[in-house]
């Protein structure tokens, strides 16, 4: 019987790229499953969900109410911060009452960012641009301020900029010490449940490959690391691949189910979809 190819997309990041190593390596195997990546930026790929195009993807959590008719969220996979997530900077302001009436750039409209920004804050406009043009077109002067995400969160300070809020540390206040889920990982219902938990499972095995093998998959991840040092790209996989990516239980669970209510009630999303984890 010929392979079934799987396409499996995600983003060319630290975080991502480690989650994916044991799998794209060939050192976690699937039976009867040749796995073809495709890498794009999260708001590409937030996109080819919403058109049912890849079997296996990452895409925001925002994302998930607009694709929940094709997809099952994975119980493995997600990225979730714990007390940190999305950061506010600037260079000429240092609170968020200074920003009222300014521009903010922000990461995409689908980016769990975007939507973590306008659920907490109200009367600061903002302006979705490619995430990694935003400290230096905040530094240009074209925008007030910018949310980071991605490794800018760990480098805003030696580039000279201040921070205003870390959105992962008011969430965590917000709902009583609950993750800040960003990103997930989905698979398409159409393959039906018994590929669909064979699927999340070997990108379990390919996360916990990554740990077991950190000589390995560290210096693999960094090649997406845009110029971070290895001791910030081993931080910066680590605060966003952990217990809660290899299972994301009850507790990611629940803060899906707070983040698409936040969401709705705010107006900015469609009524929460039923959360069923694979």
């Amino acid at each position: 019987m010929p392979e079934k190819i799987i396409k499996v997309g995600h983003s060319p990041d630290p975080d991502d790229a480690f989650m994916f190593y044991g799998l794209a390596s060939g050192k976690v195997k699937l039976e009867g499953i040749r796995i073809e990546h495709l890498l794009e930026d999260i708001q590409s790929l937030n996109m080819r969900a919403i058109n049912a195009e890849l079997e296996v993807t990452a895409i925001s959590a925002h994302a998930f109410p607009y694709v929940a008719g094709s997809y099952w969220i994975m119980t493995t996979g997600a990225s979730m911060g714990e007390g940190y997530g999305p950061v506010l900077v600037a260079k000429k302001y240092r609170s968020l009452s200074e920003l009222k009436g300014k521009n903010v750039a922000t990461p995409g409209r689908l980016t769990t960012a975007t939507l973590i920004f306008k659920i907490f804050t109200d009367g600061i406009a903002n302006t979705d641009i490619p995430f990694d043009q935003i400290m230096k077109r905040v530094s240009s002067g074209e925008f007030d301020a910018g949310l980071l995400i991605h490794e800018g969160q760990l480098t805003y300070q030696q580039e000279g900029f201040n921070k205003i809020l870390d959105f992962g540390q008011l969430w965590e206040r917000e709902t009583g010490g609950l993750p800040l889920p960003l990103g997930l990982d989905v698979v398409r219902k159409d393959l039906g449940d018994d590929l669909a938990h064979k699927l999340s499972d070997g990108l379990k095995q390919s996360i916990r490959y990554g740990y077991t093998h950190l000589n390995e998959s560290i210096p693999y991840a960094l090649q997406w690391g845009r110029g971070i040092d290895p001791r910030l790209g081993k931080e910066f996989v680590k605060m966003y691949v952990s217990e809660l990516t290899i299972d994301m239980g009850e507790r990611g669970r629940r803060a899906l189910e707070i983040l698409f209510k936040m969401g709705y009630e705010k107006g900015f999303l469609m009524p929460p979809p039923e959360i069923v984890l694979y």
